[in-house]
C-alpha cells in the first residue's frame, strides 16, 4: 500500500506534533503511559512476591485482558457511534480510581493476590471501553494525512514509556514497596483527563457516528474477512499474542530464577526491551509502503530472537538479545496497525479496531497462564522457545501462503550486498518488482 511518493526525510519524524490538539495528548499520553509500565511491572511483582508462582503472573494477566477477549467487539461500536474524547475521559478516571484502590490496599499492608485478580479484571473492563476509542480518536485528532506518522509516535511514547517505567517502578518496589507505583499511575490518569478536556473539540477531524442498526457487529466481521490487507496481520496478530506478547511473564521467571536479579533486574529487561522497541517504532516512521511481507517478516524475526534468547548464558546477553526483540515486536505491531487502519473505512474503523484489538490483547489472556504453566512445569527456557518458536512458524507459514495466492518468489543476486535476497513474481528477471 503506497502511502507517500518518496521516503519521508528525518525533519518529518514528529510532523503529526504540529498538530496542537495531538501535541496536547501526546504529552499527557507520555506521563500516563510511563505510569502504566510503573504499575505493570509493580503488580506482576507483587503477585510474585505475594504467591511464589510464575502461574499466578499468568493468571492475573488473564484476568486483566479476558474481558477484551470477551467483549471488545461492543467497545467497538461504542466508539463508532459516540464521542471517542467522552469515552477516554470516563475510562481514564474509572482506571484512576482503580489504581487509587491498588495503591490504598499495598500502602496499607492489606494486599493480596486475589484483590489484585479482581482489580486486573474490572481494569480489563475499562479497557474495552478505551482502546477502540483511542485509536480511532488519533484519526480525528490529526486527519487521514498525518494518521500513520501519529500511529507511529503514539508506538514511540508507549517504548519511551516502556524505558523509563519498568526502570523507576523496580527503583521504587526496592525502596519503598510497589505500592507508591499505583499511586503515581492514579494521579497520572487524572492528568490525562484534564488533557482531555484542554482539546479543542472545534479542531477535531470529527467522524460522523454510526447509526445504531442490526447486524453492525457481523458488518465488522465481514469487511475484517475480506480484506487480506486485515484480515491476515489480524492472524499472524493472533499468534504473535498468545505467545509472543507473554514476554513480560517469561521475564518475571528469567529475573526471579535464572539469574537471580530481584525486581530491579526485571525492571532492567523490561527497560531494554522497550529501548529496542522505541527504536523499532521510530523506524515504522520512515516506510513509505505498507506491504504484508514487512508484516510477516518483522513477526517471524521476533520469534527468532526469542528462541536465540532461550539459549542466552548470562543476564547480559539474555538483555542485549531483549532489545532486539523489542525493535522486532514494535516493527511488527506499528506495521500491523498502519496497514489494518489505512485499509478500513472511516464509518466502520472502531469495529474493525475493536476486533483486531480482541485478537491482540485477548490473545494474551490466553498466553499468559499458559506460558506461565510452561515455564513452571517445562522450565523457563522450554517456554521461551516455544514462545517464539510459534510465531516464527505462523509467519513462514502465512508468508508461504501470500506468495502462493500472489505467485511469488525468492530471487538470490548474491552480487548486491544491500539486496541480496528479493522477492519477484514467479517468471521474472532478477531484479526486485
Amino acid at each position: 500500500m503506497p502511502t507517500v511518493a518518496i521516503r519521508p526525510p528525518w525533519n518529518q519524524t514528529f510532523s503529526s506534533l504540529k498538530v496542537r490538539n495531538y501535541r496536547i495528548f501526546a504529552s499527557a499520553n507520555l506521563l500516563a503511559v510511563i505510569a502504566v509500565w510503573m504499575q505493570r511491572v509493580a503488580q506482576d511483582w507483587m503477585v510474585l512476591e505475594l504467591s511464589g508462582s510464575v502461574t499466578a503472573v499468568g493468571i492475573t494477566v488473564f484476568m486483566q485482558f479476558i474481558p477484551s477477549l470477551v467483549l471488545m467487539p461492543l467497545g467497538g461500536i461504542l466508539a463508532d457511534r459516540y464521542s471517542k474524547r467522552l469515552i477516554l475521559m470516563i475510562s481514564q478516571s474509572a482506571a484512576g480510581i482503580l489504581a487509587a484502590l491498588m495503591a490504598v490496599l499495598a500502602l496499607t499492608g492489606h494486599l493480596e493476590v486475589w484483590h489484585i485478580y479482581v482489580i486486573a479484571f474490572v481494569l480489563g473492563l475499562v479497557v474495552v471501553a478505551d482502546q477502540p476509542a483511542r485509536q480511532v480518536f488519533v484519526n480525528e485528532l490529526v486527519g487521514p494525512r498525518q494518521l500513520r506518522n501519529a500511529i507511529s509516535l503514539n508506538s514511540s511514547i508507549f517504548q519511551m514509556g516502556g524505558m523509563v517505567g519498568p526502570a523507576v517502578s523496580g527503583i521504587l518496589i526496592t525502596a519503598v514497596g510497589g505500592g507508591w507505583a499505583f499511586a503515581v499511575n492514579a494521579l497520572a490518569c487524572a492528568v490525562t483527563v484534564s488533557s482531555l478536556a484542554l482539546i479543542r473539540p472545534n479542531e477535531l477531524n470529527k467522524m460522523a457516528p454510526a447509526k445504531r442498526s442490526k447486524g453492525q457487529l457481523m458488518e465488522g466481521v465481514r469487511y475484517v474477512l475480506k480484506k487480506p490487507t486485515i484480515f491476515w496481520p489480524t492472524v499472524m496478530a493472533a499468534f504473535f499474542a498468545v505467545f509472543g506478547l507473554s514476554l513480560a511473564v517469561l521475564m518475571a521467571a528469567y529475573a526471579n530464577n535464572v539469574f537471580d536479579a530481584g525486581a530491579q533486574g526485571y525492571g532492567l529487561l523490561n527497560t531494554l526491551v522497550a529501548l529496542g522497541a522505541l527504536c523499532g517504532a521510530l523506524a515504522s516512521t520512515r516506510v513509505a509502503v505498507l506491504r504484508l511481507r514487512t508484516v510477516m517478516v518483522a513477526a517471524g524475526a521476533y520469534g527468532v530472537v526469542l528462541m536465540i534468547a532461550s539459549m542466552a548464558p548470562s543476564m547480559a546477553s539474555f538483555g542485549a538479545v531483549m532489545v532486539v526483540a523489542g525493535f522486532a515486536s514494535l516493527l511488527f505491531l506499528t506495521s500491523a496497525n498502519q496497514l489494518v487502519q489505512m485499509s478500513t473505512n472511516v464509518l466502520i474503523r472502531g469495529r474493525v479496531m475493536s476486533l483486531y484489538i480482541m485478537v491482540l490483547i485477548g490473545g494474551q489472556a490466553l498466553g499468559g497462564p499458559l506460558m506461565g504453566w510452561l515455564a513452571e512445569h517445562w522450565g523457563v527456557q522450554w517456554a521461551m522457545l516455544v514462545a517464539g518458536g510459534m510465531p516464527a512458524l505462523a509467519a513462514v507459514v502465512i508468508g508461504l501462503i501470500l506468495a502462493k495466492r500472489g505467485q511469488l518468489t525468492l530471487k538470490v543476486n548474491l552480487r548486491s550486498a544491500r539486496r541480496p535476497v528479493f522477492i519477484v513474481p514467479k517468471g521474472a528477471g532478477q531484479q526486485p518488482a
